[in-house]
């Protein structure tokens, strides 16, 4: 299988060890600290953690000078994202994940949680803003977090309120025009109440340059988030939490051109806006013998507007060319925009009762979620504005269990039962419902070699709700697609080393999933030249899909100056029994599709990978280099077209004194393109016709260069 002879994955985890393995085991140095895992049911160890996670914290995000989430994903094993906007908010892991959403409803596979928020779907405003770590869940979360889980989730936690008066203040000047400030305050008001509010500012004029309108901001980021967390603890068994929060993010989006590259030449730039309210209450209560009522509600409101430059181009691009209705006869130029306007409403309740003492210990908990979301298209081919709404109810009952075995050797079980409620309508008069139960849940045997070692096996199961494709130019056999299930199998070790100077992380998975939900794309053509063709995105189901993998991550302090920190991804996936008709090759009309039995899963690259070293040069001085990798991989299931393997280079050299910290640094050093979109079922080319299926692709960030300096008080 070519997951295991991948020369460049190979290469780098035996240099990877043999570094680990050198003399600097005889030098004395400082333990790595401990860190804590919040995502799940109860806080737990990262390395008793019985599934595959990564832990990103503060510090880890400051080498790269992260300013949002996607920036973080490139340094998780078998973590993958697709743009296609102004930022990356479309997630894979081990290869499951959405990849765009445009009119139909979508069942997304990657949990994003804020401070207990559900930010499932709506990313755009993740930013690094306070943030205390970032949690990355591999494989499905059916216990804890049910149908939006199925691939994994990433939980972004911030920072808590202290009962000390401090806060700090940070500001960012880099290439494009970058510009970053932000300023926490944390305050105690008295010894049971303190408050701690943030505010952030990202600008920057993005990577495009339109040589059309003579402009480099059509792909510009302006993004103001703020958050107010409140602490409040009234008596010595109640402990209450309040966050509110809010996000503007005003982006520009004008990502793609007829030739690719960063030079578009579009008349009616597109625009990625994203204005959303949240807030979170959760309540504690300290119970009798080790018990605790963990109760939250959470709700997010987002106004959500996405719209592009359908055609790349402007009006008059075919003047003088070959395109040109005075050489062709007939008009082949058009020019039309996208608008995609959504209301996103997601109220959220959970309840949970858990005891933390014994040689058994267990948890029960009921969930509710209740999520409507509105859509309004506006698009210059349709004679009325298209207007859907889809309201989804969920309800679910959970429960663990963990059996001390013996002193080494422990049982936990879980499961998870949730029925959703699904009503979809638009004003073509399409009226749909939906109304379903799945199961989610695992088994995990967990052993203690030592005190500091430690080894699990994992069975898990998670789910993905079925749904509908409403899209009148479709089939009526492809108007409905079902639910997706998925069997995980991990074994792993974690462990830490030579009195805690080495921490790994190992595991080895294998996944099973059954009606293989996957997005597919319904073309259609006219003869007519006003519009070329219609491109529609809807949801199929493969008949079964697989992958084998593996996750590693070391983190070793080789002395008391120098840190070495690597990761490591290794994935086979594929389809099995198969045939697409929606891929460039079928011809649905003889009912002669192509057969992906045995076909790689789009946006899952074999192998990715991280290496990097932390060197305290002086008392004052700290470089950190790292190395960032991803192999090859398919855009999609639709064509064979393919993001090219890359590499980048990150750097950062900080100076701290007192209470100042400057830093200078860069991402992507040596300036290589790499693709985060691809499109290649269509030709949007006028001057050859419309005739030749080509790839159109979106470039991520390029080499980018800037200094930073801080001040905490």
């Amino acid at each position: 299988m070519k997951l295991f002879t991948k020369k460049s994955a190979t290469c780098l985890a035996i240099s990877t060890l043999c570094a680990l393995s050198t003399g600097a085991f005889a030098n004395k140095a400082p333990t790595i600290e401990e860190i804590l895992v919040t995502a799940e049911l109860r806080d737990t160890n990262l390395l008793k953690q019985a599934s595959s996670v990564s832990v990103y914290t503060l510090a880890d995000i400051e080498k790269q000078n992260a300013t949002h989430l996607e920036q973080i994903l490139h340094n998780a094993p078998n973590v993958n994202f697709a743009s296609g906007a102004s930022r990356g908010r479309f997630i894979q892991i081990r290869g499951i994940g959405e990849r765009s959403e445009f009119v139909e409803p979508v069942n997304f596979s990657v949990g994003v949680l804020v401070d207990g928020i559900d930010f499932t779907g709506i990313s755009t405003t993740v930013t690094t803003l306070d943030i205390d770590q970032v949690e990355i869940l591999r494989g499905p979360q059916g216990t804890v977090y049910g149908a939006n889980a199925l691939a994994g989730l990433i939980n972004v936690k911030t920072q808590s309120v202290t009962d000390e008066f401090s806060g700090n203040v940070k500001t960012t000047l880099a290439e494009y025009d970058t510009r970053n400030i932000e300023g926490v305050v944390n305050l105690p008001i008295s010894d049971n109440l303190g408050v701690r509010v943030a505010l952030q500012k990202n600008e920057s004029d993005g990577y495009i340059d339109n040589t059309f309108l003579n402009r480099e901001d059509t792909q510009n980021i302006d993004e103001t988030v703020a958050r107010g967390t409140f602490s409040w603890q009234p008596n010595e068994q109640l402990d209450l939490d309040l966050v509110l929060f809010y996000a503007d993010a005003d982006n520009g989006y004008d990502s793609f051109s007829l030739d690719n590259g960063r030079e578009t030449q579009t008349d009616d730039p597109g625009h990625d806006r994203q204005e959303t309210f949240a807030t979170s209450l959760t309540s504690t209560w300290h119970l009798a013998n080790g018990q605790r009522l963990i109760s939250s509600v959470s709700r997010a409101d987002s106004n959500i507007e996405y719209g592009f430059d359908e055609d790349w181009t402007f009006v008059g691009f075919c003047d003088g060319l070959a395109c040109d209705e005075a050489n062709t006869g007939f008009q082949l130029e058009y020019s039309s925009f996208d608008n995609f306007i959504r209301d996103n409403e997601n109220t959220a309740i959970d309840v949970r009762w858990l005891s933390d003492e014994g040689s058994v210990t267990w948890l029960a908990g009921v969930y509710y979620r209740d999520q409507q979301v509105d859509l309004r298209r506006v698009y210059t081919f349709l004679d009325n504005d298209f207007l859907t709404e889809y309201e989804t109810e969920n309800t679910a009952v959970y429960g663990e269990i963990s059996f001390a075995l013996n002193e080494k050797l422990t049982l936990t079980t879980g499961a998870r039962i949730e029925q959703r409620d699904a009503d979809y309508a638009d004003n073509d008069g399409v009226v749909l419902d939906a109304d379903e139960s799945d199961w989610g849940g695992k088994i995990a045997l967990e052993y203690n070699v030592s005190d500091n070692h430690f080894i699990y096996g994992l069975v898990s199961r998670g789910f993905k709700f079925g749904g509908f494709n409403p899209n009148n130019t479709l089939e009526p056999e492809q108007r409905e697609f079902d639910s997706e299930e998925l069997l995980n199998y991990e074994i792993g070790s974690k462990g830490s080393w030579f009195n805690g100077r080495l921490q790994s992380q190992v595991s080895v998975f294998y996944q099973d999933r059954e009606d293989v939900q996957l997005s597919a794309t319904n073309v259609v053509c006219t003869d007519g030249m006003d519009q070329p063709c219609t491109f529609s995105d809807f949801v199929d189901n493969a008949t079964a899909g697989n992958s084998l993998g593996l996750e590693a991550q070391l983190n070793f302090a080789l002395n008391d100056n120098i840190n070495v920190y690597s990761s490591l991804g290794l994935l086979e996936s594929e389809f099995e029994d198969y045939v697409s008709f929606s891929h460039v090759d079928a011809n649905p009309e003889q009912n002669i599709g192509v057969d992906l039995d045995g076909h790689d899963l789009p946006q899952a690259p074999n192998y990715t990978f991280t290496v990097g070293t932390n060197i305290q040069l002086t008392n004052d001085l700290n470089l950190d280099v790292q190395v960032q990798g991803k192999d090859d991989f398919f855009f999609s299931n639709d064509h064979e077209f393919k993001a090219d393997g890359y590499e980048l280079l990150n750097m950062r050299l900080e100076y701290a004194a007192a209470d100042w910290e400057f830093a200078v640094w860069g991402r992507n050093i040596t300036d290589v393109d790499y693709e985060v979109r691809g499109f290649g079922t269509f030709s949007n080319d006028p001057r050859d016709f419309f005739s030749e299926v080509e790839l159109y692709t979106q470039l991520g960030e390029p080499r980018v260069l800037g200094v930073s300096a801080s001040y905490q008080f």
